[in-house]
């Protein structure tokens, strides 16, 4: 009879089988009447047991970090199977450092965990474990990892402290400094606190147990992927209207619209040598410009090169695929690639 008997270790449940096994041939030997002969039982050899036998009797010490599966939940405590000699107890204190963890929520019977051992025995019987420590421990190699590679995330922001506001990465507390929160002013963090946004690891230090993040860096890097889209469809010879934002010495900033900005050179403001882009515009001003080249994701603007009865682009989001300038039509990349084979 192939059984495990409870509270048994299997090399003791496996010793209680070759008893009872042994038990019921000398029964049988003893007796005058033969019965009809029954199916012969699978005894299970020493082999089949091997395996649980080595990690019953395997040694288990303080700090070691063990693999074990959630077998049972209570308020206060969860119950670990590690196919030990005993089973392992995680107390609810020593389960998360996130202050949003539910023990009722965030675990469920099956699941996997790794945790650390604290005591061998916990008076008991039960080997006193710590998945907390274990986190704390294996997550620091995997934010290091994730720093090194930019790997985004999505966080949840927990509270507002003083200059920033916290959050949870990896079971790891972790800080967001205000000025890293966004691209735009942030003026209230409390506004900020339940909210979830896609950060980047800046800093992971486990001496220092210091964990920043930025949700910044991840818009900016949206932002310029979004604008390098925008300029991919624009072309050289669209004329379009735009506002000065910005005058310097050596020319202007102007706005054409889907938040692109030009530079207008101030060789190119005026058909004539000016001193300084003052003399023909003001910020804020309405003004008429050529796109006459982008490059390396930047726009190059002018006012002199735009020629009367010009079509003017009122959106450059509404770019044609073949915009024409006079005489001189401008294609869309799409369509000059269309006949060349690759």
């Amino acid at each position: 009879m192939k059984r495990r008997l409870k509270g048994l270790s299997p090399f003791e449940a496996f010793m209680s089988t070759e008893k009872h096994t042994t038990n019921e041939n000398e029964i049988t030997n003893d007796n005058v009447e033969v019965q009809e002969e029954a199916t012969p039982e699978v005894i299970p050899s020493m082999d089949e047991f091997k395996d649980q036998l080595e990690q019953s009797f395997k040694k288990i010490n303080e700090g070691d970090i063990l693999k074990g599966t959630v077998i049972g939940v209570s308020d206060t405590e969860v119950t670990v199977d590690l196919s030990s000699y005993a089973e392992g107890i995680i107390k609810l204190e020593e389960l998360s450092n996130d202050p949003r963890f539910s023990i009722n929520s965030d675990v469920t019977i099956g699941e996997e965990v790794l945790a650390m051992v604290l005591a061998e025995d916990d008076g008991h019987g039960n080997i006193l474990l710590s998945r907390k420590r274990a986190d704390n421990i294996l997550a620091w190699d995997r934010l290091v990892e994730d720093l090194d590679n930019k790997k985004v995330h999505t966080v949840k922001i927990a509270q507002a402290v003083k200059g920033g506001v916290i959050t949870y990465l990896h079971g790891i507390r972790a800080f967001i400094p205000a000025s890293q929160l966004s691209i735009a002013y942030v003026e209230d963090l409390e506004t900020w606190v339940g909210k979830e946004i896609e950060v980047v690891i800046i800093t992971a230090s486990a001496e220092d147990n210091k964990l920043v993040l930025s949700g910044k860096e991840v818009e900016k890097e949206k932002a310029l992927l979004d604008r390098n889209n925008k300029i991919s469809k624009l072309q050289k010879g669209i004329v379009t209207k735009g506002n000065v934002e910005k005058i310097v010495p050596y020319g202007a900033f102007v706005n054409i619209g889907d938040g692109l900005t030009g530079l207008l050179h101030i060789s190119q403001i005026c058909g004539r040598r000016i001193k300084s882009p003052n003399e023909i515009i003001k910020e804020g001003q309405e003004v008429t410009v050529k796109i006459i080249d982008i490059k390396e994701g930047k726009i190059s603007l002018s006012m002199k090169a735009v020629e009367e009865k010009e079509e003017i682009l009122e959106d450059v989001e509404q770019v044609p695929s073949t915009y024409s300038t006079g005489g001189e039509a401008t294609t869309g990349l799409g369509e000059l690639l269309k006949n060349i084979k690759l």
